[in-house]
């Protein structure tokens, strides 16, 4: 066992759906079982599907079809169903759980409304009705660029079950973002709104709607939620009003899909400025999500899950479909965790009872200067377990975490995979000890393993996070660019998945990330992942964040930099110097860092994660790539002045 655990499982893990699923199929320890499910993946992934009930308008023929090269595995062939037959419809048909919640909404000023099974049946009938009478036609996408409102749910439930393809996009990004990602679909429609609150400041979206669609000529009609608010400027000849949609329309049929047909094209950024298409189908993302949340976070119906996110962002679509086709009730939150106060979030929590809260590290670090008195005021005992994604911890703020919000009994599930994924490569579930920062697990059904420069398989070394064996949820190429998907993860070992992530494994089943492999820094042959680093600065008292990366240097080939975010302190020399000495006592003079910036802000995306890539691009005059997914674009130009500075005073 681990020495470092903090969490143990305990008897209220022998009732978690982890547990009593493997005592089903005759297993008492969970290693046999996740042994059991990468040597046979199609007896696996059949034993998922009845594990969620999945119900099928036809039942495949096989489980799995795939080559040695399995790049493009095809699942459940033969097999016809429409995922909101199982995130929905099954629900609203049940006499019970159809009076259930299945989505709450929290608006920015405090606001909120709750939809039963039932009540969101009939929202997405009425769409999806207004949806067909506009002309859309099964295959066809929209893409979606909303805010966290309940008519960005129903959307992509109404598009769903009409048999269309959504697409959805961040609701922070600027129009030259948004178009580029409607051109690179090729979207039909766009669904949007015409204005959301953000720390009470009604923000304009529909003029960053207009002038994307004035780039984009697929663009048949603009849906527009909120439209009654909208200034009569933005309006335009593509508008259809959402409130002007007809009430109680006969139920709409739901599309037969086949099992692999697309059901949404989600965008990431890629290091070369042009996003990537990761195509999802109906049996494929949400059968991942599903389970992933089942197995790790203990997702069962009746629960309230949320997961702070963008519906833009891999975690968003994750929280609908991994709370819905579980029964449970999911959260879409449309302020920030710190407005109009810094206990919002866990106001949130305790207001609506959340069972299962997703958060990301930094977002943990922007709050801890608040204090822990906030915390005191709300009932967070409903908590059942904290998710956690988006980049590696350090260990102070994981600490920090659980003994005040966990109180040292609630897990928190470090969970890591990608948008690619539809989930998670590794975790951690409730049936094996939890350590710091690390992840106890990979995920049922996925085959991982950690490959040196030469493809052999190695632990207690720092090596390539790899993939030996297809998966339900794994993204069927980049749309309309396979060459591009295959390039990205394929040519490096043959037949293996390598997903960009440097991790280790010890002997006892412990993972660790390091960082992403373009991250790594090699200073004079020694290799060295951002957050070790990281973590020794804030774990100074008057460090909040800091981000690492490497320049090249003459002699040791790269030399760390560090950014460096203060709490409520001045910089100064002894400041640095102080923690210069810390990083030097921690890691050794040879890794010394060779300047520490002190900065206002680090460039993050919404959902927190600080982007090292564009510090070190923007640090080095190189091409930045694509800078759409930023919050605080600012933040660029400040370690922009820095480098200039730098470069001047050499």
């Amino acid at each position: 066992m681990n020495k470092d655990a903090v969490w143990f499982p305990d008897e209220k893990c022998q009732k978690t759906r982890l547990y009593n699923w493997m005592q089903q199929l005759g297993f008492v320890d969970y290693d046999s079982f996740y042994n059991q499910s990468i040597m046979d993946i199609d007896w696996f992934w059949k034993e998922a599907d009845h594990f969620l009930g999945l119900q099928w308008s036809k039942n495949y023929e096989s489980v799995l079809k795939a080559n040695v090269d399995w790049k493009y595995p095809v699942w459940f062939d033969g097999g016809e169903m429409n995922i909101i037959t199982n995130a929905l419809t099954k629900w609203a048909d049940h006499p019970v759980a159809s009076g259930k919640t299945a989505l709450i909404w929290e608006g920015d000023d405090g606001s909120s409304k709750r939809y039963t099974f039932s009540e969101l049946n009939k929202e997405v009938d009425q769409a999806a009705s207004a949806f067909l009478n506009l002309g859309m036609h099964k295959g066809d996408i929209a893409t979606i660029y909303m805010p966290m409102i309940p008519e960005t749910a129903i959307s992509m439930l109404a598009l769903a079950k009409i048999g269309c393809i959504f697409s959805p996009v961040f609701s922070g990004y600027g129009a030259e973002a948004v178009a580029t990602r409607i051109q690179a679909a090729q979207a039909s429609y766009l669904i949007t709104a015409s204005s959301y609150k953000r720390r009470g400041k009604k923000i304009d979206m529909k003029t960053e709607a207009n002038r994307a669609v004035a780039m984009c000529p697929t663009i048949k009609k603009i849906i527009v939620a909120n439209s009654e608010e909208m200034d009569s400027a933005a309006s335009t000849e593509y508008d259809i009003a959402w409130h002007m949609f007809p009430e109680n329309p006969s139920p709409v049929a739901t599309a037969v899909m086949k099992a692999n047909d697309p059901l949404m094209i989600l965008y990431t950024s890629g290091t070369t400025g042009k996003p990537k298409g990761a195509v999802h189908t109906h049996s494929g993302f949400p059968v991942k999500a599903a389970l992933d949340a089942a197995l790790c976070m203990d997702v069962s119906e009746g629960d309230t899950f949320f997961w702070y996110s963008d519906m833009g962002w891999m975690m968003g679509p994750f929280m609908l479909f991994g709370g819905l086709v579980n029964g449970a009730a999911i959260v879409l939150f449309e302020g920030v965790p710190d407005y109009p106060s810094a206990d919002r979030l866990w106001s949130i929590c305790d207001e609506h009872r959340v069972t299962q809260l997703g958060i990301s590290p930094t977002l943990i670090r922007s709050l801890m200067p608040h204090g822990t008195d906030i915390i005191q005021h709300h009932d967070l005992t409903s908590l059942k377990a904290i998710g956690s994604t988006g980049e590696p911890w350090n260990p102070d703020p994981w600490m920090w975490l659980y003994k005040h919000i966990c109180k040292n009994k609630t897990p928190i599930i470090n969970y890591s995979g990608g948008t690619e994924i539809s989930g998670g490569i590794l975790g951690n579930v409730m049936l094996r000890p939890i350590t710091p920062i690390t992840f106890n697990s990979p995920l049922p059904g996925m085959d991982v393993d950690v490959f040196d420069a030469s493809g052999h398989s190695v632990r207690n070394e720092v090596g390539e996070l790899v993939i030996k064996q297809p998966w339900v949820g794994m993204t069927s190429g980049f749309w309309k660019e396979n060459s591009r998907y295959e390039d990205a993860y394929w040519n490096v070992f043959p037949n293996t998945w390598v997903h960009g992530d440097w991790v280790t494994c010890d002997d006892e089943g412990f993972w660790t990330i390091t960082g992403r492999s373009d991250d790594i820094l090699n200073v004079a042959g020694k290799r060295l992942g951002p957050a070790e680093m990281e973590s020794v600065l804030v774990n100074h008292p008057s460090v909040t964040e800091s981000a690492c990366i490497g320049i090249p240097h003459p002699v040791k080939g790269e030399t760390p930099v560090c950014f460096i975010v203060l709490h409520h302190v001045s910089p100064t020399e002894q400041l640095k110097e102080e923690l210069t000495l810390a990083i030097e006592a921690s890691l050794g003079k040879a890794l010394k860092p060779s300047a520490l910036f002190f900065v206002t802000q680090l460039p993050k995306t919404r959902n927190g994660k600080v982007m090292r890539r564009i510090i070190k691009s923007v640090f080095l005059h190189q091409p930045s790539g694509d800078l759409s997914a930023l919050e605080n674009p600012e933040a660029v130009e400040e370690i922009a002045q820095l480098a200039t500075s730098m470069a001047h005073n050499e």
